[in-house]
């Protein structure tokens, strides 16, 4: 059987725990897609609407929510909030919050 990319992104995604973010990069890289963030933003930008895949747990390499803070954005925000994930100056401190899996 062979596994798509779309599919070893969203198996990665769906490890990431609550109250855990992962940068596209690190997600690529665990997808074994070293060096694809941005087939890794494509793919979760392509999700429908009604996706239980967390993707809202992947931000960028600075710990920035990458989509527009009047749609999407926010939302994004919100659910990492009521995760217990804090945001300072738009902000999330990767040391503290990036998933680590073992």
């Amino acid at each position: 059987m062979i596994i798509t990319n779309r599919e070893r992104i969203f198996q990665v995604v769906l490890g990431i725990p609550a109250g855990r973010v992962a940068t596209y990069g690190q997600v690529a890289d665990l997808a074994g897609l070293p060096r694809a963030a941005r087939l890794v933003g494509g793919t979760l930008k392509a999700l429908p609407e009604d996706s239980k895949l967390p993707w809202h747990r992947v931000v960028n390499a600075h710990g920035r929510i990458s989509l527009p803070m009047e749609g999407h954005g926010q939302i994004q925000q919100q659910r990492l909030e009521d995760e217990g994930i804090l945001f300072l100056n738009g902000k999330i401190d990767l040391a503290n919050y990036r998933w680590r899996p073992c």
